[in-house]
């Protein structure tokens, strides 16, 4: 339950602190005192936008703080499943700042809004006069149902397989994408892959497939030359090797003669024994250079392969070619690879169709029975609050798709007056009978439901004098299983609160500031006395507010 809200640099509201207690509470106020700017502090609470035209001093931060006891309201598994620390006194903030950025706290530790959105449907309901549309909603229906047939531990397992397999379908979804654009690409890539992989490309070599290329290719060349060099060399008369003899023999009969003349006779020894050296190696070269026209021609198809595929895939080297090589073989094997995990995923998804038929049956058997239940209350309800003749359907469809919660579809029928032809709630119910009747959900509800705190605002719309004492009284009694609020103008309800607070406006200076108080006894005598009979208050409309406060 609510037991302290604050309120700073909100609206119209600069400062403002106040407790509230357990049963049924009354807010009252002349219209425009202030009491929507209270439902829109708690809206904070829940994690509405925050709107920097809120903030009263544009220089400041506005606050909005609430706490809430909720020690009796088995809430801790909620905060695990959100990540929050549990506290039994809970206090939620929302901030915002001058710079329009806007910031939640659950005790103490910042949260997202999406979090704060969910941690706060356990805590507060705030219903408003647009909300009655909410009966119009299928799934607010199918909530009221599902709530009376105490279907929330099977729904919970429901939407847990849900997401799993709406999960699952993404993924399958993803597979079979993936798949059709391999299988477009499959026979050129596997031709690609074949050609290389024909190729051994791990076992080429390029340099030395061009070196013995020039080799095998200029083998005439290459003899002509040497047979040239070694003439050079060899010559008798004025080769080489012999004019090298010679100048050694001449320069040895010196070396005697000085040490200086020595080391010249050794250098010219070292380069006739370096002439001879590389006139043998030559000699070598020449007879291993064969012409093999066979070997020229598998080196150049082996080359020329090489050259094809490299311009082809448009790369230099044989190492990019075997990444290429590689890539293929990766795409190729994934287009196979993709069969076998799509043939897994459908069969989880097969399995988890069949959970969630079983779980979707046993929530449409659970909400049959429950209808009649449901049926019964509300009528009863009804009864009270002057449609003693309404009377509601609930036509069930049971889909093939899997939705949010279950498969089933449903239209709520609602017929007020005997003889009257049922039709859509929404088309047939006045704004004062769907107040009525969004009161008696709510009631009716408040037996099943955990909820802590529920304000409705203005529900008594369209109503008046014994039709909104009844709707007190079921707001009263109400109030045994949870805390209630009522913001309204009828002086009926508002003699049925427990604690009356009344919201006003004062001006001081060139400066409006909203503020509430609570009553005391005597001061209440007062406010439902004006509610009676206006500002001018008569001494019949004090008697006739202290009767209703009596009762």
């Amino acid at each position: 339950m609510l037991t302290l809200l604050t309120i700073k640099n909100f609206a119209l509201i600069e400062s403002l602190e106040r407790k509230f207690y357990n049963g049924f509470s009354i807010i009252t106020g002349e219209t425009g005192a202030g009491k929507s700017i209270l439902l829109g502090a708690l809206g904070l609470l829940q994690g509405k936008r925050a709107d920097l035209g809120s903030l009263k001093n544009k220089e400041e931060k506005c606050v909005v703080e609430g706490h809430f006891n909720i020690k009796e309201y088995k809430l801790k598994e909620v905060f695990a499943t959100l990540d929050i620390e549990y506290e039994e006194v809970t206090i939620i903030r929302r901030e915002i700042l001058p710079s329009g950025k806007s910031r939640a706290f659950v005790n103490d530790s910042p949260v997202n809004l999406a979090d704060l959105q969910e941690l706060s449907s356990y805590l507060i309901d705030i219903h408003s006069q647009h909300q009655t549309g909410e009966l119009s909603d299928e799934n607010y229906q199918l909530h009221i149902i599902d709530a009376v047939a105490d279907n929330n531990s099977v729904l919970e397992e429901y939407q847990a397989h849900l997401k799993q397999y709406k999960k699952l379908q993404s993924k399958l979804k993803e597979f079979l994408q993936t798949q059709a654009e391999l299988l477009k690409e499959q026979d050129y890539n596997a031709f690609l892959l074949q050609e290389l992989e024909e190729a051994h490309l791990s076992d080429l070599n390029q340099e030395q497939l061009e070196a013995e290329f020039d080799k095998l290719n200029n083998v005439e060349f290459v003899r002509e030359n040497f047979s040239h060099a070694l003439t050079v060399f060899t010559d008798e008369q004025v080769g080489l090797v012999a004019g090298l003899r010679e100048a050694r023999n001449i320069l040895s009969k010196l070396a005697s003669i000085s040490k200086e003349y020595e080391e010249l006779s050794n250098r010219i020894s070292s380069v006739d024994i370096e002439v001879e050296d590389i006139v043998g190696e030559i000699e070598n070269m020449v007879d291993s250079v064969i012409s093999d026209p066979e070997q020229l021609a598998i080196t150049n198809e082996k080359l020329q392969l090489l050259y094809s595929l490299q311009k082809k895939h448009q790369v230099a080297t044989v190492e990019e070619l075997i990444t290429i090589e590689n890539e293929l073989s990766g795409k190729v094997f994934l287009a196979t690879d993709l069969e076998d995990k799509i043939v897994e995923v459908t069969k989880e998804i097969e399995s988890l169709e069949n959970v969630l038929e079983r779980l979707a049956k046993q929530l449409s058997e659970a909400r049959k029975k429950a209808v009649p239940v449901l049926q019964k209350q509300l009528i009863d309800i009804l009864k009270q609050v002057g449609m003693p003749n309404s009377n509601f359907k609930f036509e069930f469809e049971y889909t093939a798709h899997f939705m949010s919660n279950g498969k089933d579809q449903m239209q709520l029928l609602f017929s007020a007056n005997k003889g009257m032809d049922f039709g859509l709630l929404k088309k047939v119910a006045s704004g004062g009978e769907m107040s009525r009747i969004m009161l008696a959900i709510k009631s009716t509800l408040a037996k099943y439901s955990n909820l802590p705190t529920i304000i409705f605002d203005e529900i008594d719309t369209g109503v008046s004098g014994e039709v909104a004492d009844k709707m007190g009284e079921i707001m009263r009694e109400m109030s045994k299983e949870m805390q209630v609020f009522a913001i309204t103008h009828l002086p009926q309800i508002a003699a049925k609160g427990d604690t009356h607070f009344k919201v006003f406006k004062t001006a001081k200076g060139e400066t409006t500031t909203s503020q509430i108080e609570e009553l005391t006894y005597e001061s209440r005598i007062t406010e439902v006395a004006q509610m009676l009979s206006g500002k001018d208050i008569s001494e019949s409309a004090l008697v006739h507010a202290k009767e209703l406060l009596q009762r």
